[in-house]
């Protein structure tokens, strides 16, 4: 048991060094990009995109949902070695996601044209291409749906190497499309969502390839199992309760935005939304090394080994974004500045905020992850998703009420924050995991860490006056500021000792090829 446990251990910290460069990689190609296309598309263009591609995207609740019902059916039949179970959980994901294909289609073509040519805030001489945009994002989200069962399959197997050359290919050819539409001499916003569309057929395809070449399940034929479609149907259906509340907090505010504010108020938005998925990407990364070895462990019945996954996952996945998110908070006037050159309003506390509600989920998904595990998870996800969807109805209200744009995103805040206390009380009994345990070894530490490392580099910042020069400063203060207490005060004596040999390791390792 000690032998495969330090085997998963190493799997999972090959499998997050490997995804956290891959993260580095794709950031600095998605800086780039995002200038490109902010540029070459103009702020009103920027906006558009932004809020008729998230009409689509409301769907993803579809994509997600199913993908965590497939990863986690196929994780557990792997762990078996029941293949015919395997192939047939594989045959039975692809066939729904096609039956779901089809109703998104129907959908988006009915309700989703209708609202946006009847109630969306979009200027007249832009209109028939936010159609075009629309019919293309709906084409590129059927194309994501199918790849689902695929996609499941690499994470379950636990093949991040494979996901980390995909999506690295998939973030240079987003760069040579913002380029593509800066020279264009054609309507840039329509060449835009064509060229997404054409790279969302080549991920469709690459995905499909490597699988059926890798993983022998991978090969569909038509499969009618009643008792396995209507398991992961139901699994799939409370988990897109959980989604639904996402996508619908998330694009319910971009809307809102829209029609308080107009496409300037959502290009900002779309702007701090585009720092924000590069930060969450490495959290998100990070735990994906971990969340099998979560589901594992409890299908094993390894429950010691689960709450210590789930305790590390969150606190180190916190303490990964604060180590990225600090900087970026304290100087984004400067950082925004001079990485778009043109900054739309409130773009600088949109980032801020967002940043804030970002650390808080980022303590949310193992806890998450632990209560799919265990599979009972109806009443969990009725009574979280309930409460994350007040976040549209609070803030509709308080810009009614005469609220500034920044007031959203304080709203979403407060909510996110009383539904992880709500997770921590409700997955207490599902995987018997002890709320002061938790507290102490999560909470406590990520407090007394944030509480230290954000004086000096606050103090400094408050003491220069704004240049190059001090935007570095600041920014390299906070990072080793955020680093010195991690070690200090965020680890506990048994993983400072751990860190200590690996470093021991490391400089023998230096020291004896010299």
């Amino acid at each position: 048991m000690s032998n495969q446990s330090s085997d998963n251990n190493k799997r999972i910290a090959k499998n997050t060094l490997l995804l956290y460069f891959r993260m580095l990689f794709l950031m600095f190609i998605g800086l780039f990009t995002s200038r490109i296309n902010l540029q070459s598309l103009g702020v009103d263009n920027f906006g558009i995109y932004n809020v008729v591609g998230g009409v689509v995207a409301m769907f993803s609740v579809l994509t997600g949902s199913l993908s965590v019902a497939i990863s986690r059916d196929i994780t557990f039949e792997i762990g078996r070695g029941d293949k015919e179970k395997l192939s047939k959980v594989f045959s039975s994901a692809v066939t729904i996601q096609i039956f779901m294909s089809v109703i998104v289609v129907l959908i988006a073509e009915v309700a989703g044209v209708w609202f946006l040519n009847n109630k969306m805030v979009i200027p007249t001489d832009r209109l028939d291409a936010a159609n075009w945009v629309l019919q293309f994002s709906i084409v590129s989200f059927v194309l994501t749906l199918i790849s689902v069962p695929y996609n499941a399959c690499i994470i379950a197997h636990e093949k991040m190497s494979a996901f980390a050359y995909i999506t690295i290919y998939e973030a240079i050819m987003k760069l040579l499309i913002a380029y593509s539409v800066f020279v264009t001499p054609i309507d840039k916003l329509i060449t835009y969502a064509a060229l997404l569309l054409f790279l969302s057929f080549s991920m469709r395809i690459i995905y499909g390839f490597y699988c059926s070449r890798k993983f022998e399940e991978c090969h569909y034929r038509f499969v009618f199992d009643k008792d396995l479609l209507k398991h992961m149907g139901g699994f799939a259906g409370w988990t897109m309760f959980g989604n639904l509340a996402y996508v619908g907090y998330s694009q319910g505010l971009n809307i809102l935005l829209n029609l308080f504010f107009g496409p300037s108020v959502n290009a900002a938005r779309g702007v701090a939304m585009q720092v924000n998925e590069k930060l969450s990407a490495f959290c998100t990364n990070f735990q994906m090394a971990l969340n099998p070895q979560i589901t594992k462990s409890y299908a094993a019945n390894d429950l010691k080994r689960m709450h210590s996954l789930i305790y590390a996952s969150s606190k180190y996945s916190f303490f990964m974004l604060l180590l990225l998110s600090l900087p970026i908070m304290i100087e984004a006037p400067s950082i925004l500045h001079y990485w778009l050159g043109l900054v739309p309003d409130h773009t600088v506390w949109f980032v801020r905020l967002i940043f804030m509600i970002l650390m808080v989920d980022a303590t949310a998904n193992p806890l998450t992850v632990g209560a799919q595990a265990n599979g009972n998870i109806k009443v969990y996800q009725i009574v979280v998703g309930s409460i994350l969807l007040l976040i549209v109805p609070i803030s509709y209200v308080a810009l009614k009420m005469g609220c500034i744009p920044e007031g959203v995103f304080i709203v979403h805040l407060c909510v996110v924050i009383l539904a992880q206390c709500v997770r921590i009380y409700m997955v207490r009994n599902m995987i018997q995991l002890a709320v002061g345990e938790y507290i102490q070894k999560v909470i406590v530490k990520i407090g007394l860490v944030v509480a230290t490392a954000i004086i000096l580099p606050l103090l400094l910042h408050s003491y220069l006056q704004p240049s190059f020069v001090s935007m570095v400063l600041v920014c390299l203060v906070s990072m080793i500021s955020v680093m010195i207490f991690v070690y200090a005060l965020g680890l506990n004596s048994s993983e400072r000792t751990k860190f200590n040999g690996k470093v021991v390791v490391f400089k023998s390792k230096i020291f004896s090829r010299k």
